[in-house]
């Protein structure tokens, strides 16, 4: 009796699909839910005030500008890189953050006002009371990617926020560019239908976090899209997503990460910590309003313990 020799295993195919714009949706709430049950994240196309995006980043990249990174001769908004001034940072410097400069520069980021207060737009809460058919907590924990051609920076690898959120699973992640931002740029990219089967085993990884989730084969359609400012894409906690590899070497691409979850659903102490080591007093001490400042220690929180067996490495089973 003969045996066949094995079969080649053909390369695994990516689908590539873009996004779909979910605005319409907004006024069927029960749509829009059914919508983000299925595929696993929603797109919203300039859900913010182009005005409002711009001036954040006209803040953002005043900071690069003080610290020498940025290219002379532009306006507030321009993003060219200084290359060999950014890579005079040593890779322990960038390591620090993980988002792209140094940790000094991100204290200052995360010092402004308009970063913080920017989350709170009612045209972002419109769509999680929507999601949630209820009253909405905005994490405080604002996260900036501030992504340069510093030689120690890697795309950001596949994953979940789960492990690193914790609370709720039915915490939202709300990704938007502060400026356009092409694929080219290095946009983020969703995994449709991930945020089905759950929380998956980590592996540590290059990238921020330093875990990725090792993917399976039959995983493979990828939804992904050219951003403007004002766009927004949000996701469950679950759905698996990265970051598109930038190809310039002279450019910095700004975003923000921001969660949001229903306010009687459990929330973990990291997510009401700011995003770098500094206190929220040393946070607040240069803004001009105190409405923002300590606005969850109002709330009736249900606070849950951290689990640091998310973060252990596993196998995963396909």
């Amino acid at each position: 009796m003969s045996v066949s020799p094995p079969q080649p295993v053909p390369p695994r195919s990516v689908q590539k699909s873009l996004f779909i714009d979910s605005t319409p949706l907004l006024e069927d709430p029960m749509a829009l839910r059914a919508r983000a049950a299925e595929d696993g994240y929603l797109f919203f196309k300039q859900r913010l005030p182009v005005n409002e995006v711009l001036a954040v980043r006209a803040d953002l990249l005043n900071v690069v500008r003080k610290h020498g990174w940025l290219q002379p001769g532009q306006d507030a908004l321009g993003g060219l890189i200084d290359f060999d001034a950014i890579n005079a940072l040593t890779d322990e410097e960038m390591h620090r953050t993980d988002i792209g400069v140094s940790q000094e520069a991100y204290h200052d980021v995360q010092r402004l006002e308009s970063f913080h207060r920017l989350p709170h737009h009612p045209r972002l809460l419109e769509i999680y009371r929507a999601l949630f058919d209820g009253e909405v907590l905005v994490h405080p924990r604002h996260i900036c990617r501030m992504i340069t051609p510093h030689k120690f920076m890697v795309p950001t690898p596949p994953h979940q926020d789960f492990p690193y959120i914790q609370g709720s699973a039915n915490t939202w992640t709300c990704w938007f560019p502060a400026g356009d931002c092409s694929r080219e740029m290095g946009g983020l990219t969703v995994l449709k239908g991930s945020h089905k089967k759950g929380y998956l085993p980590v592996q540590p990884a290059k990238g921020a976090g330093g875990f990725a989730v090792p993917l399976c084969p039959t995983e493979t359609t990828w939804v992904e899209g050219d951003y403007q400012a004002g766009d927004v894409l949000t996701f469950p906690s679950h759905t698996v997503h990265k970051a598109l590899r930038s190809q310039f070497k002279d450019r910095i691409r700004l975003s923000l990460d921001v969660r949001y979850q229903a306010i009687d659903e459990p929330v973990d102490e990291s997510s009401l910590n700011p995003h770098c080591p500094l206190k929220w007093e040393e946070i607040y001490a240069d803004w001009k309003s105190d409405d923002l400042k300590y606005y969850w220690q109002k709330l009736p929180l249900n606070r849950s313990a951290w689990n640091h067996d998310f973060l252990k490495p596993g196998r995963r089973i396909c």
